[in-house]
């Protein structure tokens, strides 16, 4: 179900807060393989902020780049103020990729960018609710929507990276 607002949307129509306060509008990641993940810090899962540094380092210089959204949506497993969750990341996880300020990823204020993003941003067989942290939504060079990926597929798993070499080559 596409929320009607969002139906025409385009994953560069959106400006997003960084951890650090600053706008970024998302038309600057046109031609560029976009690794959408929320993210929470007290989570079972946490430990894939490894693998996707380790996923961003190898692919950063060839157009890819990964945008960390904390939630506490699920669990209350992101309870943090922004410059908390920037503390962690940085100092347990050497996190470099794009953080963002939080946000929420479900229910009656989820943030615009996920009502886009679990619409399947146009594509049916993408949509439906983020399920935990640590789900993964990929964007091709055009804005498009291609993949999503659940909480237990790994950053680093053949699945993510051969569906991320492929987009990278068209």
């Amino acid at each position: 179900m596409i929320a009607e607002p969002f139906a025409g949307a385009s994953f560069y129509d959106f400006t997003m807060k960084t951890i650090d306060g600053k706008d970024i509008q998302f038309d600057m990641y046109k031609g560029k393989v976009v690794l959408v993940v929320n993210v929470a810090s007290f989570c079972g899962y946490t430990k894939q902020y490894k693998g996707l540094e380790e996923l961003f380092l190898k692919y950063k210089d060839k157009d890819f780049v990964i945008l960390g959204f904390p939630a506490n949506n699920y669990g209350e497993q992101e309870p943090g103020t922004d410059e908390e969750i920037k503390a962690f990341c940085s100092t347990k996880y050497n996190v470099t990729f794009q953080m963002f300020s939080k946000i929420s990823t479900k229910g009656a204020d989820k943030h615009p960018l996920y009502q886009f993003l679990t619409a399947g941003g146009g594509n049916e067989q993408l949509a439906g609710e983020v399920a935990w942290n640590f789900e993964k939504f990929l964007i091709d060079k055009h804005g498009k929507l291609v993949s999503r990926y659940k909480r237990n597929i790994e950053p680093m798993s053949e699945e993510i990276v051969s569906k991320i070499e492929e987009q990278l080559s068209k």
